[in-house]
């Protein structure tokens, strides 16, 4: 299986989120724009795994323990790429993410896992090999309070990207 951990998102942010997407679809000549349901942040990719990589995944998911803290979208970006950019709603500064990501990853290195060494850019894909004139802009920011992650399955149906969750970090209410 495919995997990652991610954070969700409730569905007003979600609504949120779409409309930026919306809008840059509307400035864009092309692009494959993001499902809706496929919107979040993704901490840690991790990519193939076997059963036992799925497990180790799952016990370092659930031995991450945070309280609940927001996440603000406060702009939109890109990263250019030949053929297209990658355009995304980018999170506003926020050291309880990063404290989250830096224990999440620092477990999965102890299962095993060897992660991407650049530097964390929490930000939503709103778009892959988008073609536009547009610039990046700022935006009001809104946002939501997080209390989990989730380990993630990725699987492609129908021609379709498809994220599925298939374990969740203990919940803070």
């Amino acid at each position: 299986m495919r995997l990652f951990i991610a954070i969700n998102f409730n569905n007003a942010m979600r609504a949120r989120l779409l409309a930026l997407r919306n809008e840059l679809r509307g400035k864009s000549v092309r692009g494959n724009f993001s499902e809706p349901e496929n919107l979040h942040v993704t901490l840690a990719f991790l990519g193939e795994c076997d059963a036992k990589q799925t497990a180790a995944a799952k016990s370092a998911l659930g031995a991450v323990g945070f309280e609940p803290f927001e996440i603000a979208v406060d702009c939109v970006g890109r990263f250019k790429r030949d053929g297209g950019d990658i355009w995304w709603a980018g999170l506003r500064d926020s050291e309880p993410l990063l404290t989250l990501r830096r224990d999440l990853t620092g477990r999965l290195v102890n299962e095993g896992f060897v992660l991407d060494r650049r530097d964390f850019s929490p930000h939503i894909t709103l778009g892959r090999e988008v073609a536009t004139d547009a610039e990046p802009w700022k935006i009001e920011p809104f946002g939501e309070m997080i209390s989990a992650s989730e380990l993630m399955k990725s699987e492609r149906i129908g021609g379709k990207l498809k994220y599925t969750p298939i374990a969740r970090s203990k919940r803070y209410e």
